[in-house]
């Protein structure tokens, strides 16, 4: 009596085309609505899966995790990744394998109906054939998402952290959003950089935007102004309001070393004092005033 492996692998060497055309039939009508250069591209993955999985079911390995399987593992894997990608979902990929089932089941069905025990036989190795596919599927989507989502991460992670040049030689650094040791690496990173760039004397380091400032936020800060130093930059941090400034103290964080304004505004006319220049109002009369900087 031939093996369920065998069996399969004769329905898929005998009838390819009549399975490939009702798995694609399946496929086009899942639910999800496919553009034309999709339909295209699902065609032939699929054609290509069926020929893979032809030839590594005539051997005797039934682990798909061998190096016999590796080209079968191999479309999967480009197949899940361009879906993770394209916007698809973890079913709308795992349907790629799920749905070879039934076309594979009907085609047993039709060879083997007499034959009871080898139908159940073929039928149960097929499907934990097919299950095992599909989570290897699962699994590379899932990997491949969350490639993405750390790139988006770390994408946004730059746009959050801007250095804007207030003046000649002085940087702000506004910050918003929680101050975690990956973000401070970033942040100190761009402004050492910008520090360079610019040869610039004085940095500002704005913390409005920071809800919540605890022991390790203050210290990230204390190693962002130590780093500035070191490049020759006198680092000044705004936006301590009296939450802040009562929380800091609390903690007991030491930052009598580094000077602290209430406001941007308020650093950036330290940092311009200490450059030797000054805000003056220049105008016609009293009531006509702007602003200058000498």
């Amino acid at each position: 009596m031939a093996s369920a492996q065998s069996n399969l692998a004769k329905v898929l060497a005998q009838r390819e085309q009549e399975i490939t055309k009702q798995w694609l039939d399946l496929q086009a009508a899942s639910g999800k609505r496919l553009s034309s250069a999709e339909q295209q591209e699902t065609e032939r993955k699929s054609r290509e899966f069926i020929v893979a999985l032809k030839a590594a079911v005539q051997g005797d390995n039934p682990d798909v995790s061998s190096p016999h399987w590796e080209p079968v593992r191999e479309i999967l894997a480009e197949l899940s990744a361009s879906r993770a990608k394209g916007g698809y979902t973890s079913s709308e990929t795992a349907i790629f394998v799920f749905s070879l089932k039934q076309p594979l089941f009907s085609v047993l069905r039709t060879e083997l109906g007499s034959d009871a025990k080898s139908l159940a036989e073929s039928i149960g190795q097929t499907t934990e054939l097919l299950d095992r596919l599909g989570l290897y599927t699962v699994e590379t989507y899932q990997k491949t998402r969350e490639d993405v989502i750390s790139r988006q991460q770390a994408e946004l992670l730059e746009l959050s952290t801007p250095v804007v040049r207030l003046w000649e030689n002085v940087l702000a650094l506004p910050l918003i959003g929680t101050l975690d040791s990956a973000r401070t690496q970033v942040v100190m990173q761009n402004l050492l950089d910008a520090i360079v760039q610019t040869r610039s004397d004085f940095a500002i380091i704005d913390i409005t935007g920071v809800p919540v400032v605890d022991t390790l936020v203050a210290q990230h800060l204390l190693k962002t102004v130590a780093a500035a130093r070191l490049m020759g930059a006198d680092c000044l941090i705004s936006g301590i309001r009296p939450q802040i400034a009562q929380t800091i103290i609390h903690l007991g964080v030491d930052l009598a070393n580094v000077t602290t304004k209430a406001t941007l505004a308020d650093a950036f006319e330290v940092a311009l004092r200490r450059s030797g220049q000054r805000v003056v109002h220049v105008g016609q009369d009293d009531k006509t005033k702007t602003a200058a900087v000498r």
